[in-house]
């Protein structure tokens, strides 16, 4: 709540309203916010026109003025009944462009400012999301919406995966390719899981969301929304990928393999970057795409299915400097299945000190799968170079080449939730079975 000088200033005007504020001789234009439990009472809070919130702290010279708009509180309910499909009827697409469907799933890219709370929220049905792009009608036909969940992508889990798998199996029955929408924190796991779920994957299936809210003049939502449609009507890259900025600026979308990707920064709108290869493909608002990598499947004639097993009771977990591994013991109380253990360098957890290997041995003496993955993300393991190592190797422990943890992770689900058999499990983990396993990694694919 704001302060009583600043009630008494804001008075005459609403949350969400246009403001004037003029304060030490220069002026600022923006929609009049609330104040929230953890900001000064004493401090005007304004969204700027280039949508970058402000605050200004109140002092005696601070005047303010009616903007030019009106309140912006929006409650009107989202008009979509959940789960069905249904055609378009805002924007006019035409039927002789390549069909493509799209699944919104919620994230940032479907969220924008709530002006009575404050905050960034999802209240963004499939048609306004689809009219941040109206552009998209001159490249591709969007024919069918499905919305099966809304969610933020934090609160995801594998039942989450496995019915984004199965719409998207039967989407691409009837269309050249799929555009998912989703939130960007744990996009790069929905990206494998799909990945492996999608069997005889025959067109791409594009996931892409958002860093910016739409309402932000900085919002990545429409040119991210336009690459990736034109990835799933005209790419031959029948993939699973990631579709997002390719640079902080306006410029290109990079599209990046769903079991090779990462976001790696909170906030910048080029966060998915490739790990341990080059992008697939660079693609620009204008319709343009540039293969980069050639390593990936092709469209086809198969018939795509959803093979959706997958075993919950897989844990991913990290070594660190002074960590206990009894969390190994916990988790395998609890019946877990497989770990996969984030281990340092090559593939290295402590050994002296609360050594990790009494208790991975315990695992699997037990049955469960125990897979290394590089902490460090860039690189391939290797158990034979120093000792440590090698008693963990000799243990079986199986150590993922050049896997993402994140990767690793839900291979090693998915793969569970097939067999339990130790040498299947090792067989299959080792297997290339998406393009998560490279033959060598190219210098030029770091930090890319």
């Amino acid at each position: 709540m704001y302060s009583k000088k600043l009630q008494e200033l804001l008075k005459k005007f609403k949350i969400g309203e246009e403001i004037t504020v003029e304060k030490n001789g220069r002026t600022y234009n923006g929609v009049l916010l609330p104040s929230t439990d953890f900001s000064d009472s004493d401090m005007l809070i304004l969204k700027l026109n280039n949508g970058y919130n402000i605050g200004l702290k109140h002092d005696r010279t601070m005047t303010v003025s009616k903007g030019g708009r009106e309140p912006k509180i929006v409650k009107e309910e989202v008009s979509i009944e959940l789960g069905k499909a249904r055609h378009l009827k805002k924007l006019a697409f035409d039927p002789k462009k390549p069909k493509i469907s799209l699944i919104t799933t919620g994230g940032t890219i479907g969220s924008r400012i709530d002006y009575e709370k404050g905050g960034v929220t999802a209240l963004m049905s499939p048609d306004e999301l689809l009219n941040l792009a109206p552009e998209l009608a001159d490249f591709v036909c969007v024919r069918d919406i499905q919305r099966p969940f809304m969610i933020m992508s934090e609160n995801m889990n594998h039942r989450h995966y496995q019915e984004m798998a199965k719409e998207a199996a039967k989407e691409l029955k009837k269309n050249e390719g799929v555009v998912i929408t989703h939130g960007t924190d744990t996009l790069h796991y929905t990206s494998a899981a799909l990945s492996f779920m999608l069997t005889n994957l025959s067109k791409p299936v594009i996931l892409t969301g958002s860093q910016r809210s739409s309402d932000r003049g900085s919002s990545d939502a429409a040119i991210n929304l336009v690459c990736s449609a034109n990835l799933a009507g005209y790419s031959d890259i029948a993939e699973v990928g990631i579709c997002m900025h390719g640079t902080p600026n306006d410029e290109f979308c990079l599209f990046n393999r769903g079991t090779k990707v990462r976001k790696m920064h909170t906030s910048r709108r080029d966060t998915f970057r490739p790990i341990n290869e080059k992008p697939l493909a660079k693609v620009w608002p204008n319709g343009k795409i540039e293969v980069i990598n050639p390593s990936h499947r092709v469209r086809s004639g198969e018939e795509t299915k959803a093979d959706i097993k997958f075993e919950p009771k897989t844990a991913l977990l990290k070594s660190y400097p002074g960590s206990n591994p009894e969390i190994i013991d916990f988790l395998l109380d609890k019946k877990y299945k497989g770990f996969v253990i984030e281990a340092h360098g090559l593939g290295h957890v402590p050994t002296e000190d609360n050594s990790w290997l009494p208790h991975i041995k315990r695992a699997i003496d037990a049955g469960a799968a125990v897979c290394f993955a590089a902490q460090t993300l860039y690189g391939r393991l290797d158990p034979f170079v120093y000792s440590q190592a090698r008693k963990a190797y000799e243990l079986g422990v199986i150590y993922c080449e050049d896997m993402l943890p994140e990767t690793a992770y839900i291979k090693l689900g998915w793969v569970l939730g097939h067999t339990n058999d130790p040498q299947e499990v090792r067989a299959r983990m080792l297997m290339n079975i998406a393009g998560e396993i490279s033959d060598r990694t190219v210098p030029e694919a770091f930090l890319y």
